[in-house]
């Protein structure tokens, strides 16, 4: 049988994907206002702000490692609602986490224009994008604090509250966006310092909210600032011998990403650096149920392994597998069919525009290949226990096919969406890999210990 009719799946798995994929529909909305206000602004604008989150998106991919962590280990253990050592666990991912962006944090702050002029040689784009790092770079920690904690919930299965935290993380960042950047109840006009402000803003609100409701509302983790204390040696050694290959492979993307800013960034036009951010925003918007489904599938993946029930598991396996092909071809066709009208919201020129109909064509088709491998892959494969396999195929991938064909198409003088294709070609070349390492089921691992084991290591 390839599709499962265990309800239970099914009703586990869109009641966790609904508010887990409202929340990133709303994040996107949050990014997206601050795309298109700041758009409003020029090219020079946009792009200075595109190249100055590659921080933030650095920092995403790391923090998303100790978030993936937490999610694959909390999950088994939620499995066995064994809630002590989840805590313990997602006590290691909060501290590794806050010193992470604290680190980065002082670095944005204190080199912003350094960090933006590695990406690009445009003086209006260095110097947009090093005012807007300077005052982002203060957020960072925030960010951290946030998300971590949003995943321990998810985690136990409460994935609503990062739901209502991101609508009023919506609310709030496009308020102080209409008035900080325009200047409106008379504020000065702050332009790209003002969509940093407001986004540091938003982000302090986001940590306060989610703290004060893991500390004093959540019933099930009962999680609590005491818990920051306690080290369990046997745990550490899990979260880094589990968490090191998450960490390692989202390094490799942010290489990869950041490879891909540069590259394209040698161009030096501001029209192919905004049509990077244009495509890439309407892939972000695209992005949002597969993402959705993607994490409660890890969710399902983790609780059922951990729960030691390897039969079923694999047939949800083949499930999943249907389920993403058809949203990866269901995905295609809507990045199509979006295209003009998406590029039509952004006041840039033809050329830009032009750039930005190329970019999306390839993406229409890339998109499909993204949709199955990389979620199958989170939602099966990591969140079934090995997660070392997904870093060594993205690190091969990555430094043996993508940034070589980009390199080399760049230097033989091959037009700007050439490149871009090179630099996304391995979203369907692992399909194949995928496919084959899923349906072998060699991926199911139980990652969990025994109570009594921690507290004798710990002893």
């Amino acid at each position: 049988m390839i599709i499962t009719r265990d309800k239970s799946f099914y009703r586990n798995l869109f009641s966790l994907a609904i508010p887990i994929s409202f929340q990133y529909l709303i994040t996107f909305g949050v990014g997206f206002a601050d795309n298109l206000m700041v758009g409003s602004l020029g090219e020079g604008a946009l792009s200075g702000v595109y190249i100055g989150n590659q921080v933030q998106t650095l920092l995403q991919l790391f923090v998303g490692g100790v978030e993936g962590a937490i999610l694959i280990l909390a999950a088994q253990y939620w499995g066995k609602r064994d809630t002590e050592s989840i805590r313990k666990v997602v006590s290691i991912g909060v501290k590794f986490a806050a010193l992470l962006g604290l680190i980065i944090s002082i670095i944005a702050v204190l080199f912003p224009t350094q960090i933006v002029s590695l990406f690009t040689a445009e003086e209006n784009v260095v110097r947009e994008g090093g005012e807007y790092l300077f005052i982002v770079g203060f957020s960072y920690v925030f960010f951290c604090i946030a998300q971590v904690m949003i995943s321990s919930m998810r985690a136990v299965e409460t994935a609503k509250i990062g739901l209502y935290i991101s609508i009023v993380a919506l609310f709030t960042n496009i308020g102080l966006n209409f008035v900080l950047i325009y200047g409106m109840f008379g504020l000065p006009a702050m332009g790209v310092k003002g969509a940093a402000l407001a986004t540091l803003i938003s982000r302090v609100i986001e940590a306060s909210i989610i703290v004060i409701y893991v500390l004093k509302a959540d019933k099930k983790l009962c999680f609590k600032l005491s818990d920051l204390k306690h080290i369990d040696k046997l745990l550490v050694k899990d979260f880094f011998r589990y968490g090191l290959p998450i960490i390692g492979g989202n390094l490799v993307w942010s290489i990869n990403m950041m490879a891909n800013t540069r590259i394209l960034g040698s161009y030096n036009n501001a029209g192919v650096i905004a049509a990077t951010s244009i495509a890439g925003m309407l892939n972000n918007l695209i992005y949002v149920w597969m993402n959705g489904l993607s994490s409660s599938v890890g969710i399902i993946t983790g609780k059922t392994v951990g729960a030691g029930e390897y039969e079923k598991m694999k047939t949800y396996a083949k499930t999943v597998q249907v389920m993403f092909l058809s949203v990866g071809l269901i995905s295609g066709l809507l990045v199509f069919l979006l295209r003009d009208p998406f590029i039509s919201l952004y006041e840039t020129t033809p050329e830009g525009a032009e750039f930005s109909r190329q970019f999306i064509n390839v993406l229409s088709i890339t998109i499909i290949g993204s949709c199955y491998q990389a979620a199958s892959l989170f939602g099966l494969v990591k969140s079934g226990g090995d997660i070392s396999f997904v870093f060594k195929m993205d690190t091969i991938a990555v430094f043996c096919v993508v940034l070589p064909s980009a390199i080399i198409a760049y230097f033989s003088g091959a037009a700007p969406w050439i490149v871009f294709a090179c630099l996304k070609c391995d979203q369907i070349l692992k399909c194949f890999v995928a496919v084959v390492k899923i349906n072998r089921f060699n991926w199911m691992k139980n990652l969990t210990r025994d109570r009594r084991e921690n507290a004798d290591e710990s002893a």
